[in-house]
């Protein structure tokens, strides 16, 4: 890995990005939520000159894993590797620009999160009690609470799962449910008596509702969620009768082969122990602290809906404990006070003829199909412009061909090419520009006020509206170039001068529009970038590097994977790009070659059929 440049200055802000589950590829439903926002995200705030960490990795503890393992004939850890590989590949082929993203089976991530509940336990917010736990009647295994359904005690919704109602939003036990049902293979579970450790969420209540009554700015509908949650808290379970996961790192049941530490309560944790991680492969092994322990760095979560009570209650009632503030007190840990989230930006979901994409029902759409045929920058600015921002949001081809079309190739492609072919032809470079007239003043002024108010969007994760203002100068420039008619103009010598100012201005207009369209089209960026004759690297991807998990870690607990373990993992050189948001002067003189084209237009057909891959129902 690359080491990073110093940032001591600098705004400190960490993208913590939901950990995709390790249990089958990416359909383009789970990055629409996760993936594109959060890169977006990250690509603007490193132009605007903030020093980003960007992590996530893969989510490899729990019982699917077990049951798809079980299915399949392999282990779960030759499961886990699979899949792992696969969503890497995914991710990194969308450009999405992780420092680093890596997985939860890592000894770095074990130690870590038996640090981290060690610290609970130690301060009082790891209570023992003895619980009713579902089982599979069939298997004898313990079934997960999302993995029954049943009918809401609260509400009376008829699909509420075993840990929570999403349609009244209240936190929920399995054994609550009226007629449970697995959902694994449809039978009744049977309920036993087990011990297991519950995290003691109403002593942390009062410290989470002083928190969550301190955020101003989040998207109202998670503030909101969030806020309900604290009427009904109750100690939670956080360990698990299941032989996968992360050991219990307390005497008794370290060595208890078939009690772990659930699924939940690891996967959170995954944001700090991958900061560490980073932080450990790029050579700085305490660099992580300029992100975690300084309390002016900002953390943003992104992730879907159903995922915001872990990011709003769960992973900062762990925080706050290990920290001692709760009504227990305590003393403060190994790895320090830990900064809270200072935004949950979720969205919501991405749906297809209505039904969530779901792979095990055929609803689906990978994206590694996607990318083969399209490639990222299309599907990356389809989730920027239609993706499920505020409200779920059917993909239909019909949709991605009209945007495609009409949008990406008629708006942008067409500007970049018409514009930079003109120029070349008449004048083989970036021509030198007379007096501004009224009409050239009004469209570079339009340019460049757009850098301040999709900036603000972008601040904000409104993403629709960022891109929508920066797509309106696009239009504009187009229309700014018909009135004036530069292929007019070519033809009549006593108008040179004015034809090398409407040329100049076009350039300087697509050259801010390219800037302002890097975090959303990074790909494209960079062809245009080359078309205006410029060099060097203006939008960083990210890379795929093969690693081994020989990471020392000053072991605190116990049954830590083997050492020496070879994964893939994504980084990258973002330190030294080019791209920076603001304005970047045409240089007249500057050669110009003849444009390729930029976007490929999609077959109109298209919309009516689909691909052969994911055809139209």
């Amino acid at each position: 890995m690359t080491e990073r440049k110093e940032h001591a200055h600098k705004e400190h802000v960490v993208v913590n990005v939901a950990w995709p589950y390790a249990n089958g590829p990416r359909h383009i439903g789970h990055v629409a939520g996760f993936g594109v926002p959060s890169d977006v995200f990250a690509r603007y705030q490193r132009m605007r000159g903030a020093d980003v960490l960007m992590v996530s990795g893969t989510d490899e503890h729990g019982t699917p894993l077990l049951v798809q393992a079980d299915k399949e004939g392999v282990t779960v850890r030759e499961l886990a590797d699979r899949y792992n590989r696969q969503i890497v590949q995914d991710l990194a082929g969308l450009g999405l620009s992780y420092d680093l993203f890596t997985r939860t089976t890592t000894r770095n991530h074990y130690a870590v999160v038996q640090e981290l509940f060690k610290g609970l336990y130690a301060n009082g917010y790891m209570i023992k009690e003895t619980t009713q736990g579902a089982i599979s009647p069939s298997t004898g295994r313990t079934l997960p609470d999302r993995y029954i359904e049943g009918t809401c005690p609260l509400c009376g919704a008829e699909d509420a799962r075993g840990d929570q109602c999403d349609n009244c939003g209240n936190q929920l036990d399995p054994v609550d449910l009226l007629n449970p049902v697995s959902k694994i293979n449809g039978e009744t579970p049977q309920f036993i008596e087990t011990e297991h450790f519950l995290l003691d969420l109403p002593a942390v209540k009062d410290a989470l509702e002083e928190w969550l009554k301190s955020r101003q700015d989040w998207r109202p509908n998670v503030l909101k969620f969030s806020l309900n949650l604290l009427e009904d808290m109750r100690p939670r379970t956080m360990s698990r009768d299941i032989d996968w996961g992360i050991p219990v790192p307390v005497e008794g049941w370290e060595t208890n082969g078939a009690k772990k530490l659930y699924v939940w309560f690891d996967a959170v944790i995954g944001y700090l122990s991958a900061s560490i991680e980073w932080a450990y492969r790029t050579g700085s092994p305490d660099a992580w602290k300029e992100f975690w322990q300084n309390p002016d760095a900002k953390h943003f979560y992104f992730q879907g809906k159903d995922n915001i009570t872990f990011h709003s209650q769960i992973w900062p009632a762990e925080l706050l404990g290990y920290a001692g503030k709760g009504s227990k007190g305590g003393a403060e840990h190994r790895l320090g006070e830990l900064n809270l989230p200072t935004e949950i930006v979720s969205s919501e979901f991405l749906t297809m003829s209505g039904s969530k994409f779901s792979s095990s029902k055929g609803v689906v759409i990978y994206v590694k199909d996607f990318l083969a045929e399209f490639g990222p920058d299309p599907l990356r600015y389809f989730i920027a412009v239609a993706g499920p921002e505020n409200n779920d949001t059917d993909f239909t081809w019909e949709e991605f061909v009209r945007r495609i079309n009409n949008e990406l190739a008629n708006g942008w492609g067409n500007l970049v090419n018409r514009t930079v072919s003109m120029a070349h032809k008449n004048f083989g470079e970036v021509p030198v520009p007379a007096s501004l007239e009224q009409a050239d003043q009004r469209i570079l002024s339009l340019a460049e006020e757009t850098f301040a108010t999709a900036g603000a969007a972008l601040e904000q994760s409104k993403f629709k509206q960022a891109i929508t203002a920066i797509m309106h100068v696009v239009g504009e420039a187009n229309a700014y170039i018909a009135e004036m008619e530069p292929w007019k103009l070519a033809k009549d010598d006593s108008q040179r001068e004015r034809l090398a100012t409407v040329l100049w201005t076009a350039l300087q207009v697509v050259s801010d529009c390219n800037v302002l369209l890097t975090p959303f089209l990074p790909f494209t960026a960079q062809k245009v970038h080359e078309t205006l004759g410029r060099d060097g690297v203006w939008a960083a991807q990210p890379r795929v590097e093969e690693v081994s998990d020989t990471q020392p870690v000053d072991l605190v607990g116990v049954g830590l994977p083997p050492e020496g373990h070879s994964y893939p993992i994504i980084t990258g050189d973002y330190d030294n790009q080019q791209a920076v948001w603001q304005r970047v002067d045409v240089t007249p003189g500057t050669p110009l070659a003849k444009p390729e084209p930029l976007v490929a237009k999609l077959d109109p057909e298209l919309a009516q059929t689909g691909p052969q891959w994911a055809p139209v129902q």
